[in-house]
């Protein structure tokens, strides 16, 4: 069982009632949509009721925060994103997402569909006549309208309710409160005046931490005027909504006002030095960025995103849209648009230049975290939003796009655009995000014709991103485009830099010697240029191609590659590279050697998400290990590379004859041990290790290995006097040290989210409703760690 759902800062108050008729429906209905106005608390209650039906959906329970995007076309990717899907391959991503939930019991909460509807609508009649097990939690102010649908219409909080959710929260912030008889007829006035909105209440609680019930409950009074006078026509509860924002807008300082609407132009999470950069100048000082977030986290205006070791941020998403109509209104909404642009676009190149290094995995790290504000960044145009609606073995990284200087970026200017989408090639293609790529790429070269240098790099990166989609036939076409210009233009790096593009795809069609000529050229040239990072790149390419053609000279090479790109701290390419060499070890008959240099390939790329690398890698050990004699494990093995590939919409055999003869020896080998039987359920077995992190730990568990190499079933662990299983101890001890579930995730080699699912069964399991409790249960009982 997998959560892919958020773990709550607040506790849940009241809704009984609704809950158990929601949690009645999720297992009845396959669509069911909470609907209602702004604020009354659809989330909260679709995540609680969510959470509460884990075990009933072994495929995962999932949430798609829906809120930052804009564009219809781009809510399969969202969906895709939210799942972990890989989108490497070619094909549409809601034909991947059919394909990948097919098979699956999932529950998919989409959540803020308002702005979406018709596209939301599409995309459930689409999954959901598609994928048998599937079911959909949706929330929305409106209907999404489909046959079949269960509206289920979310009240505001009754009034006992609405007193213990302003109790809980007020005694948040302001220790001891409580409801007593001195102050009763003021919550229920208050609780009143707000119609039991949690989001007005809980707003109305962050001011109590300074003002009594009695002095809050009368300026509410004076301040809700509207709720009788506004407009007939609109809804009472987006009257009362707005007027609860307006009045907390009242209450915020001028400064703190600038910086609400200001922050409202980050799509999804930000960071604290994206706020300093975007935010600050006229009427907010640098130096008071800091202070002024603060004072908005404590007026629960802006709340934390996770508990990671760089915290981030967001905006619920009404008080988003609030304070970008205040923003707009102020007429500083082209100026921050613009200068939110910048600022990711200077980041991601700054990240792109320091990709040659020992900071790959923290760089694909902060490029998924700040994967929604990229697109916002790449959608800019004129100060609105643009409707949003290797092998890969060969891994040389490609011109260096670098930045446009932000002084003399100009609004909408699609060179920029075309700048930051070329800049991102490492997170588009090492990141698992090799689909939204080629779109933003392709889309940005569509709208930057000129032929300028900014475009032949942008060229590059977008044949590189086919090449790994073995689309090879685009790829060429851009790289003689990108080969002209560079030339042109003079520009002998990046002419370099397409010139050692052009090797790949001559190695891609098997192309020996047309291979060897552009790759050596490019290292001779970033030689002469003195472009180290340029002859590091191209020379781990040219090991590559030499030994899988069977060069003599490429033991040499490699050995000067490898050396080189560890000398520089850099993992992803040499991870490739080592496996090729695996490769050429095995085929020669030298099975230690081959396993040997293919664990070490996989163990290199822990940290990052390259599930078509990770599967070739897998699927490697497999003939190895089928070589050795382990045919279940061999078996098993392919069925984890296979799930992965699956995923990703390819087949380990795609553009590459070699591999697809390597892959139907190894099968033929495990069926005549085996059987067909037993090799149906070895395939089975692996499948059901999930995502590159998952797969990577299971081929590097030297454990396993010994259990399937006797033909048995992996021991189970010793007894515990401990209601956890061994697994879920390590989790608990490392919460225990006060480690963060990301923290946990890297020291025990498992992806974020299946230390989300351990975290959430040990607090379901002891009863527990926080980590506090955890650590508390693991000293007092001092169970020893597995």
């Amino acid at each position: 069982m997998t959560s892919g759902l958020p773990t709550p800062f607040t506790s849940f108050v009241g809704r009984r009632t609704e809950m158990a008729e929601l949690r009645r429906l999720v297992g009845a209905a396959r669509l069911v949509t909470l609907s209602g106005a702004g604020g009354v608390g659809k989330t909260r209650l679709a995540l609680e009721a969510a959470a509460a039906s884990v075990k009933e959906f072994p495929g995962g329970v999932w949430l798609v925060d829906l809120a930052p995007v804009q564009d219809p076309v781009a809510v399969p990717g969202a969906v895709a994103a939210a799942l972990g899907m890989p989108d490497q391959g070619p094909r549409p991503v809601l034909e991947q997402l059919v394909v990948y939930l097919s098979s699956r019991r999932v529950l998919l909460v989409l959540d803020n569909c308002e702005h979406l509807v018709d596209a939301c609508a599409q995309l459930a009649q689409r999954l959901l006549s598609s994928a048998a097990e599937l079911r959909i939690l949706a929330t929305s102010r409106e209907p999404l309208g489909l046959t079949g649908e269960h509206v289920f219409p979310v009240p505001p909080l009754d009034q006992a309710d609405a007193a213990e959710l302003l109790r809980d929260r007020t005694a948040g912030v302001r220790p001891g409160f409580e409801v007593n008889d001195a102050n009763r007829a003021a919550v229920r006035r208050l609780c009143e005046g707000l119609d039991g909105l949690p989001l007005a209440i809980e707003l109305a609680a962050s001011r109590l931490r300074t003002f009594s019930v009695e002095q809050v409950a009368e300026r509410l009074e004076d301040r809700f005027t509207l709720l009788t006078a506004g407009s007939r026509t609109a809804r009472p509860h987006q009257r009362t909504l707005r007027a609860a924002i307006d009045w907390s807008w009242e209450l915020c300082s001028p400064a703190e006002r600038l910086l609400w609407g200001r922050l409202s132009v980050f799509a999804g999470t930000f960071t604290l030095d994206a706020v300093e950069d975007v935010c600050a100048g006229d009427g907010i000082v640098a130096g008071e960025v800091m202070d002024l977030l603060d004072r908005l986290v404590a007026q629960s205006l802006v709340e934390h995103a996770d508990a990671g070791d760089v915290p981030r941020f967001r905006l619920l998403e009404s008080i988003r849209h609030y304070g970008r109509e205040r923003l707009v209104d102020s007429g500083e909404d082209e100026r921050l648009l613009r200068g939110h642009r910048d600022f990711f676009l200077a980041l991601a190149g700054s990240l792109h230049q320091d990709w040659f290094g020992p900071r790959q995995a923290e760089i694909l790290a902060r490029f998924r975290a700040e994967h929604g504000n990229l697109l916002a960044a790449l959608e800019y145009r004129s100060g609105t939003r643009a409707p949003v609606s290797a092998p890969r073995t060969a891994a040389g990284p490609g011109p260096q796009p670098g930045t446009t200087e932000r002084s003399g970026s100009r609004p909408g200017d699609p060179q920029a655009a075309l700048a930051l989408a070329a800049a991102l090639m490492y997170h588009w293609v090492a990141g698992g995000f090799l689909g939204e790529g080629r779109r933003q790429l392709e889309r940005a070269l569509a709208a930057a014709p000129e032929p300028t240098l900014v475009r032949a790099r942008a060229l590059a990166t977008a044949a590189y991103v086919a090449q790994l989609q073995y689309d090879l036939a685009v790829a060429d076409r851009w790289l003689e485009e990108a080969q002209e210009l560079t030339e042109r233009l003079g520009d002998r790096v990046a002419s370099a830099h397409v010139r050692g593009h052009c090797g790949v795809s001559a190695l891609y069609r098997g192309q020996r010697e047309e291979a060897f000529l552009h790759l050596e050229q490019a290292v001779a040239t970033h030689t002469a240029l003195g472009d180290q990072l340029g002859v590091v790149s191209w020379r781990g390419a040219l090991a590559i191609a030499q030994t899988l053609f069977g060069d003599p000279r490429a033991p040499e090479t490699s050995r000067q590659a490898l050396a080189d790109q560890e000398a520089h701290g850099e993992r992803y390419a040499r991870a490739h590279l080592l496996m090729v060499l695996g490769r050429h070890a095995w085929a020669l008959g030298r099975h230690t050697e081959a396993k040997d240099l293919t664990l070490s390939a996989l163990s290199m790329l822990r940290g990052f998400s390259d599930p078509i690398g990770v599967a070739k890698m897998v699927e490697q050990l497999a003939w190895i290990t089928a070589s050795e004699g382990d045919h279940r494990r061999a078996g098993r093995l392919l069925g984890a590379a296979g799930s992965l590939l699956h995923d990703a919409g390819t087949t380990i055999a795609a553009g590459d004859p070699q591999i697809e003869e390597y892959h139907a020896r190894c099968e033929a080998e495990i069926l005549q041990s085996l059987g067909s039987a037993g090799y149906e359920q070895a395939l089975a077995d692996g499948a059901a290790v999930s995502g590159p992190a998952q797969a990577i730990a299971y081929a590097l568990d030297t454990e396993t290995d010994a259990d399937t190499r006797t033909g048995t079933e992996p021991a189970a662990p010793p007894p515990v006097a401990s209601p956890l299983t061994r697994r879920e101890q390590q989790v608990a001890a490392l919460v225990a040290r006060g480690m963060t579930n990301r923290r946990i995730a890297a020291e025990l080699v498992l992806s974020p989210r299946t230390v989300d699912g351990h975290v959430d069964h040990i607090l379901t399991k002891l009863d527990f409703s926080c980590r506090a409790q955890i650590a508390a249960w693991w000293a007092a009982n001092q169970v020893p760690t597995p």
